[in-house]
Parts: C-alpha cells; sequence; structure tokens
C-alpha cells in the first residue's frame, strides 16, 4: 500500500498539469494560473497541518508545478491573439480607405446626379464625407480665374490685389493692386522682372477697347504638322507672342488641333482655351476673326496672319526689348555635370520662353483643374484616405465625422491653399526614343544618381513624378523601388525605341495623347525639385514655367545640355 502522501501527490501533479494545459487557450489564463498557485497553496498548509505532507515530495511537486507553470505560460503566449486583432484591425482599415478612396471617385463624377447614385451604392451620404486634400474645387477655381483675368466695370483694371485665393471675392476686398495673381513667391524666386513682365504682357493682350482702329492683331493658328510636339509648338507661339508684342499687335491664337476632340466640347473645341485661359478677350478675339474677312484688313496691316512671317523669324526672332536686357541677370541654378551654368548664348531666349508659356498657362481651365484631380487621385488617392482617417475622432462612416459647415476662414482662406500631394515631391522626365537625333540620351540610371544628389542634401525625399514615353523607363523602376516610391500616369507606352513621336500620338488618340502630357507638364512646374534633359525642348518649358513660378531656388539637375548653347 502507498503512503498516503505518494497517492495524492500524483493525482494532484496531473490535476495541475491538466489544469494548466487547458487554461493555455483561455482569454483569462494568467488570472486563472495564479488563482490555481494561492489554491495549491491552500492545499499544501493544510497538508502540513495534518502531518501528512513531506517537505521532499512538496519539492517534487514544487518543481513539477514550476514546470508545467512555464510550459502553462508558453502556451499562453498572447501573441497568436495579438497578430489575429492585427490582422483584422488592418483588414478593417484597409477596407475603410478603399472605401473612402471609391467615394472621393464618386466626388469627380460628373454630372451630380450620377455622383449621388455613385455614393448611395457604397452606402455613403455626401455629408458624413470627409474632404479630400488632394483635390481642387474647379468649379469655383475656375470663376475666381475668370474674374480675375477680367476688365471690370467701365473698363478698369481686373482686382488684382494682395489677397490671395477666394479672400480677393470677400466682400472687403476693394483695393485694386498692380502685380498678376498667378505669380508665385517672391521676386528673389522667379526671374528677374517676372511681376512687372507678366503684368505688362496682360495690359498688351487685353486692351480697354479692342474696336480702336489703332489696335492691331496677329491672327495665328498652332502648328500642326505631325512632326510638331507639343512642346514644340508652344515654342513657337512663344515666337509669335514675341513678334506681337514687338510689332505692337494683339496675338490671337485660333485653330489648336490637339484641343480637336470630345473631351473640349463647345466654343472650346480646337480651341487653346480648351486647357488654358485665352491669350486674349472675348471682344479682341471676336474683332480678328471679323478683320480676317476683310481684305483691307490685311493689305494695311491691321490684321496678319503667320504666313507674314518665315519660320526662322518664328522659332529665332527678336526677343521683345522693351523690358532692357534682364536675362543678364538670371541667377545660375542650373546644374549640369556638377557645375552650374552661369551663362550661355540664348539666354535671351530662355528668359522670353519662361515669360511666354507663362503668361500662355497662366490659369488653368476648368477641364484641366479636372485631368489633375483625376491624376492626383489615381497616384495618392489612397495616401490621402489613410493620412485623413487617421486625423478623424470617431470610426468613420459609423460616426459622423464628415463635412461641417463651412465657416469664412475654410471658404476665404483656406481655400487659397494647394491641392495635398506628398511632399518634398521631384518630377523627373526621360526623355528617350526619337530624341536620340536632336540630342544626347541618357539611360534612366543617370537620372537616379541626378536624383540621389539631390536626396543627399534632402533626405526626406522619398517619392517620384516620372514622366516618359518608354515602357523601359517604368519597367526599371522596379530596381529602385525599394529606396523611392514612383507615381505615373497610367498610359500605354513606348515598347520600341524606333518609332517616332507623332506615330507614338497617334496610337493612343488625340484626346489622351494631349491630356496626359499637359497633366504631367503642369505635375513638374508645381513639384519641389526638377530633373530633366535641357536638350528637350519640352523640359527646357518646364523649367521656364518652374522659373516664373517661385521655383529658381529649387535648382535644377539635367543629364545634358540644351543642343544650341
Amino acid at each position: 500500500m502507498e503512503p498516503l502522501n505518494q497517492r495524492s501527490t500524483t493525482p494532484l501533479e496531473r490535476v495541475v498539469s491538466q489544469r494548466a494545459l487547458q487554461m493555455s487557450n483561455s482569454f483569462t489564463c494568467q488570472i486563472c494560473v495564479v488563482a490555481l498557485f494561492c489554491g495549491l497553496c491552500i492545499v499544501s498548509l493544510i497538508l502540513a497541518i495534518l502531518g501528512n505532507f513531506q517537505f521532499a515530495h512538496f519539492s517534487m511537486l514544487n518543481l513539477s508545478f514550476n514546470s508545467d507553470l512555464n510550459t502553462t505560460i508558453t502556451h499562453c503566449s498572447f501573441k497568436p491573439k495579438q497578430i489575429e486583432r492585427l490582422t483584422d484591425l488592418k483588414s478593417d482599415q484597409d477596407e475603410r480607405v478603399s472605401l473612402l478612396y471609391s467615394a472621393w471617385s464618386c466626388v469627380l463624377t460628373e454630372p451630380t446626379t450620377e455622383r449621388s447614385k455613385c455614393l448611395w451604392k457604397l452606402g455613403i451620404s455626401e455629408s458624413n464625407l470627409p474632404n479630400a486634400p488632394h483635390l481642387e474645387n474647379c468649379k469655383a477655381k475656375s470663376l475666381l480665374h475668370n474674374r480675375l483675368d477680367t476688365r471690370i466695370v467701365n473698363d478698369s483694371f481686373p482686382p488684382w490685389t494682395s489677397r490671395k485665393g477666394l479672400l480677393n471675392m470677400h466682400p472687403l476686398a476693394v483695393s485694386e493692386g498692380t502685380h498678376p495673381p498667378w505669380i508665385a513667391g517672391s521676386d528673389e524666386e522667379n526671374y528677374p522682372l517676372t511681376r512687372k513682365v507678366q503684368r505688362d504682357i496682360w495690359v498688351h493682350q487685353h486692351p480697354s477697347n479692342c474696336s480702336d482702329p489703332n489696335v492691331k492683331f496677329l491672327l495665328a493658328d498652332w502648328e500642326r504638322l505631325p512632326g510638331f510636339g507639343i512642346g514644340a509648338q508652344i515654342a513657337g507661339m512663344c515666337g509669335l507672342l514675341a513678334i506681337a508684342i514687338n510689332e505692337g499687335r494683339v496675338l490671337v491664337t485660333n485653330f489648336y488641333n490637339r484641343a480637336d476632340h470630345d473631351g473640349c466640347s463647345g466654343p472650346s473645341r480646337s480651341s487653346w482655351n480648351c486647357y488654358f485661359f485665352a491669350e486674349t478677350s472675348v471682344e479682341c478675339r471676336q474683332r480678328a476673326l471679323e478683320l480676317v474677312k476683310i481684305e483691307d484688313a490685311l493689305s494695311k496691316g491691321i490684321l496678319t496672319t503667320k504666313e507674314n512671317y518665315t519660320s526662322k523669324h518664328i522659332w529665332a526672332g527678336p526677343t521683345p526689348r522693351i523690358w532692357g536686357d534682364p536675362w543678364n541677370y538670371l541667377q545660375p541654378t542650373t546644374d549640369i555635370n556638377g557645375s552650374l551654368v552661369a551663362s550661355h548664348r540664348k539666354m535671351d531666349r530662355r528668359w522670353w520662353r519662361a515669360q511666354a508659356v507663362r503668361y500662355l498657362m497662366r490659369f488653368p481651365t476648368e477641364y484641366t483643374c479636372n485631368l489633375l484631380n483625376e491624376e492626383r487621385h489615381a497616384a495618392f488617392g489612397k495616401m490621402a484616405a489613410k493620412m485623413v482617417l487617421k486625423s478623424l475622432i470617431g470610426e468613420w462612416p459609423k460616426e459622423e465625422n464628415g463635412r461641417k459647415p463651412k465657416s469664412d476662414i475654410d471658404k476665404f482662406v483656406w481655400s487659397n491653399h494647394k491641392p495635398w500631394v506628398p511632399r518634398p515631391l521631384l518630377s523627373m522626365h526621360v526623355r528617350m526614343g526619337d530624341k536620340a537625333c536632336e540630342m544626347r540620351v541618357v539611360e534612366f540610371e543617370e537620372y537616379m544618381q541626378l536624383a540621389d544628389r539631390i536626396r543627399s542634401h534632402f533626405p526626406n525625399l522619398n517619392n517620384i513624378w516620372l514622366s516618359t514615353e518608354m515602357q523601359e523607363v517604368i519597367d526599371r523602376t522596379e530596381e529602385y523601388s525599394s529606396r523611392w516610391n514612383f507615381h505615373y500616369t497610367k498610359v500605354r507606352r513606348q515598347d520600341r525605341s524606333n518609332v517616332s513621336m507623332a506615330e507614338y500620338e497617334a496610337s493612343l488618340g488625340r484626346e489622351r495623347s494631349t491630356n496626359y502630357p499637359l497633366v504631367n507638364f503642369l505635375m513638374a512646374t508645381d513639384s519641389d525639385f526638377f530633373v530633366g534633359a535641357l536638350g528637350s525642348t519640352w523640359c527646357f518649358l518646364i523649367d521656364g514655367m518652374r522659373n516664373t513660378g517661385g521655383k529658381v531656388m529649387s535648382g535644377y539637375l539635367s543629364v545634358n545640355k540644351d543642343r544650341f548653347w
């Protein structure tokens, strides 16, 4: 017959071990283990009082209990449950991000009835939809720009005030300023005389009385030959604007083939003002179109057309000198091969094209604004949704956390802020393909080396807005994806370098081949940094827009020189 202490110890150990294992799957296992330990102490004390508890066996039991307790604690780890809960939370967060992204996609839908139907399908009310920081109110911006581009009562100057954005439309804004509102940054952050030149061009292009016999015109279609890319067309129009100013004429642009598509509807079809505000007033345009039907107007020189000038005059004609020689004071901020370019033989052309393209693109239309909204949403919408959801107090959409009634500061002050993009943002235009016949084409690796140079000075730079016509470049971004976030428009690109740009654009269709380059152009001009190739007219124009948009001190890293320097 076994002693009492042995008979009682073995079942007790077994009970402790089995109970501990059972508790390993319990949510409150730690509390249970502590309670069991206390119970064992009480039992041991009772046995000790009865004199049937031997110290040696208690020690063995204690060791056995500690072993089982360690096993229990090991099995009782909360890690699987934590991972499970974190996975659920992450899944829930991803679903909410996708839902908010989809709801914002509905907001981009027109007309309003379709937008409401789209939100209804998602189970979201527009009143409970948080504000999208990366999207602009294009209709409001267009109304504001129209006000700032039109002479007011009695043919007086537009209400250019020191007030920014929609604050300019506040009832108290009655003073009249002198500087154009489309110029950002200080004088030191732009090319010399930019504010004065932009104001003077606007005044020249918007005479108070277009029917005055002393007002002369230059009516010109945009270049439409297949070999002319968008950049070449804009450069040609910059030359015609120079001619108009030198001859005291109002430039009126006529047929623009790239706007000849269904996206540009109504009067804006086949016109530059589908994408940007017109270069002159409606009255002056109408007057020029009337004069073109009158033979005397042409013979007397009241009206001229593009055919009155040679290609050389248009492309390499004299830069307007009514402002002196401001190009002699350009700050050297362009880097090529590690050295700053202080001067070259075409400094006047560089300065003038920057002024001309800034004026021609001073105000994007509502159509262009919507295009930018769509591309920013596709590229940054989910990033914006994560950011917004993290900022909300309640669990959207379960709790009311959407749009609150707008106060005056919302409407008049904060409305002036640019749409959100991840900053700092580097824009990069990689030009390859058929451009090899005009300039030295370099590989994507050299562009990325320049990007790394910028990041060595600005270590918080992680995002690149990439524009290129070559699929090869997009594919190669995978090699750098561990260190950079690449964003780009979703468009079919060339898979062969021997395809001409005209052939490639024709394959995309007129609307697509015009919309996506212009979006890339405007994204590049607004980015914090830029890497490109000055040998490309497109990059040359982007550089000009940046240098009249407050970006002079951001610098410009180029992989090559302009071929005319």
